[in-house]
């Protein structure tokens, strides 16, 4: 399979490795990106095990708190350039579509289209909009959590790029359990490179677990390390990523001394995180291409194929 800048340049922003480490791995890959990573991860080239298909696209992640409902809703809604993404009246078409996820609850993308707005369906008023804005504009995704016997917060980063919807579970409200919730909120919010994407160790799907062990037993092997101590090193490092995936055990963002865990019974003895979504807007989707790729083709032109 031949090898493309395209793809090169996909693989690099995946892992932010080299551009001929890059190419090496999809050739030994017959170009199959998410077997390229690992490819990577195993040479220990891959600064981060994030998606090769996460590529950026334009438009935001908004939200919307109902005090009354005790109901807030997270919503991403694309549109194809950066500018009309911060407009105003783009930021009030994405407002409107999460109160609507809040008061109509639909089930999916589909039935939020068709959910009764004005005089008419929320499809109709994205229409209006369109012809009104210029530019094509789809709601990707949404998530909807209404809280009992708990609270939910949310948290949007970098001016809508990325936005979280948390929800904590407390014997009762008062003000120690609201700033845990924002703080777990800015806590998911803020991870990088990797994202946490469950709460505890038991919720870590088991394929995810193995897939994982079999990586950092290649790594080992792959630095040299004797078959009689690679358990060991193996356990260690699996502990460092449950550490990522896990938001309850990363060290907490305000203070690195202490974990998320550690954090709220300090502040909340009592208050759980019950559940979360993280939103990074475009990610999974393509782009246009834009001069990177370019750049990457000239660099690479004397590679071998």
């Amino acid at each position: 399979m031949e090898i493309t800048a395209q793809m090169v340049k996909e693989l690099r922003e995946a892992t932010n490795a080299g551009m001929m480490d890059c190419k090496k791995a999809l050739k030994a890959t017959d170009g199959d990106m998410e077997k390229a990573v690992d490819y990577l991860r195993e040479k220990g080239l891959a600064s981060a095990a994030k998606k090769a298909s996460r590529l950026a696209s334009e438009g935001l992640v908004g939200t919307y708190y109902c005090d009354k409902c005790n109901t807030a809703s997270l919503v991403e809604v694309n549109c194809e350039t950066d500018f009309v993404a911060k407009t105003d009246e783009f930021k009030n078409l994405v407002t409107e579509i999460a109160k609507q996820v809040i008061a109509e609850d639909p089930a999916d993308v589909d039935a939020l289209l068709a959910s009764k707005y004005e005089n008419g369906t929320i499809a109709d008023y994205i229409t209006a909009k369109v012809a009104t804005i210029g530019e094509k504009i789809t709601v990707r995704r949404f998530v909807r959590y209404q809280a009992k016997n708990s609270i939910v917060d949310s948290y949007i980063h970098m001016g809508g790029k990325v936005g979280v919807l948390v929800e904590i579970a407390c014997p009762e409200v008062n003000d120690a359990v609201k700033e845990v919730a924002h703080d777990v909120a800015l806590q998911i919010a803020a991870a990088s490179p990797v994202a946490p994407e469950y709460v505890r160790r038991s919720e870590v799907d088991p394929s995810h677990l193995e897939h994982e062990k079999e990586i950092l037993v290649a790594q080992a092997r792959n630095e040299g390390k004797p078959e009689k101590i690679i358990e060991k090193m193996v356990e260690g490092r699996i502990n460092k990523f449950y550490q990522e995936v896990c938001v309850l055990e990363q060290p907490f963002v305000k203070d690195g001394d202490i974990s998320v865990q550690k954090m709220i019974q300090q502040k909340a003895p009592g208050a759980d995180v019950v559940r979360f979504t993280r939103y990074k807007m475009g990610e999974g989707l393509e782009k246009k291409v834009n001069d990177l790729a370019a750049e990457v083709a000239a660099q690479t032109a004397g590679m071998a194929k």
